[in-house]
């Protein structure tokens, strides 16, 4: 029984012990000591307070410390709280102090706070890094398609990475001046045989302005002649005339059928009004006959004009058609 209730104090005397050191730093607070950072136990515990895990601090200022940066433990704190990279920026500080760039705490720290790897911004800036384009198409004055690809090789600018647009917009500013170099050439043989025309005109128009970086050239990697837009162009053009040409023949037969039709129904309706009027005539006989306006004699003397009119009628129809049948 002794035995156990031993093991049981044991066991939570060492838990007690664990918690201890996990609320009291000793063994960072050693390791600061001796690495010649000065922080006081206090301090520790009181990041343990403000949910600061304090080898997040005090590691970086170790590595600051030993590289102969000046860092205050308040100001790497202060940029853990406000969600940085602590870590990456005393790496980038250090990487610029090696390289002899001017670069201070609070500017690397809005860097970082900014969105942008202040690190990878400082090796940039050291090597240069190329960018390169996707493929540009654009069209000669000779209506000739030439695709051209080309590697831009830029260095980040410390002072204008806050703020400053990044690659996507360099590559639109170099696609832009491709496309009015080749639209400004009068054939398309200028820029096959002057690939570096492109490059020249580019530079000048100092399309690295407000952007994070800083344009040291711009080489052409390719060149080629794609389609014949001019003449695609031209002969979309002549379709398109044949379609309308076509269309408007379309409407003009339409028309003519219609007034076509139109006359036909005049016609009938013109016979219909004939027939009407004829049909009246036996009418006004007989009441020119109530009337003694009319007698019996004169009515036989016009039915004998009518009769020999039709039977001229029918002579002349039979001589028409005895000639037709001679002529064939």
């Amino acid at each position: 029984m002794p035995n156990i209730i031993s093991a049981i104090f044991a066991v939570i005397a060492l838990i007690v012990i664990v918690m201890f050191l996990n609320m009291f730093p000793i063994g960072l607070w050693i390791t600061a000591m001796f690495s010649g950072v000065n922080v006081s136990i206090m301090t520790l515990i009181g990041m343990r307070f403000r949910r600061v895990r304090p080898s997040r601090i005090v590691d970086p200022m170790i590595k600051a410390t030993k590289a102969g940066l000046k860092l205050s433990i308040d100001k790497l704190e202060a940029h853990y709280l406000a969600g940085g990279d602590v870590n990456g920026v005393v790496d980038a500080l250090i990487a610029a102090q090696r390289a002899n760039i001017d670069l201070e705490f609070e500017q690397a720290a809005a860097i970082d706070l900014a969105g942008r790897d202040v690190l990878e911004a400082v090796q940039v800036s050291v090597n240069p890094k190329v960018i390169e384009t996707p493929i540009i198409s654009a069209v000669a004055k000779d209506g000739i398609e030439v695709k051209v690809k080309a590697r831009v090789t830029v260095r980040a600018n410390i002072e204008r990475l806050v703020g400053g647009a990044g690659e996507e917009t360099i590559i639109a500013r170099v696609g832009e001046g491709v496309v009015t170099t080749v639209g400004s050439s009068i054939t398309h043989k200028e820029v096959l045989e002057n690939p570096d025309k492109i490059s020249k005109t580019v530079l000048e128009k100092g399309l690295d302005s407000g952007t994070a970086f800083e344009i040291l050239s711009i080489d052409i990697a390719d060149v080629d002649v794609g389609r014949n837009i001019g003449a695609q162009l031209q002969t979309d053009q002549a379709e398109a005339d044949k379609k309308i040409a076509q269309a408007k023949a379309e409407e003009r037969r339409a028309m003519a059928i219609a007034q076509e039709q139109e006359m036909k129904a005049k016609v009938v309706e013109m016979k219909a009004k004939v027939v009407e009027s004829e049909s009246k005539v036996p009418l006004a006989i007989a009441q020119a006959f109530e009337n003694g306006k009319l007698g019996v004699m004169d009515y036989y003397n016009m039915k004998n004009i009518m009769a020999d009119t039709s039977m001229r009628e029918s002579i002349s129809q039979s001589s028409h058609t005895t000639l037709k049948k001679e002529d064939k």
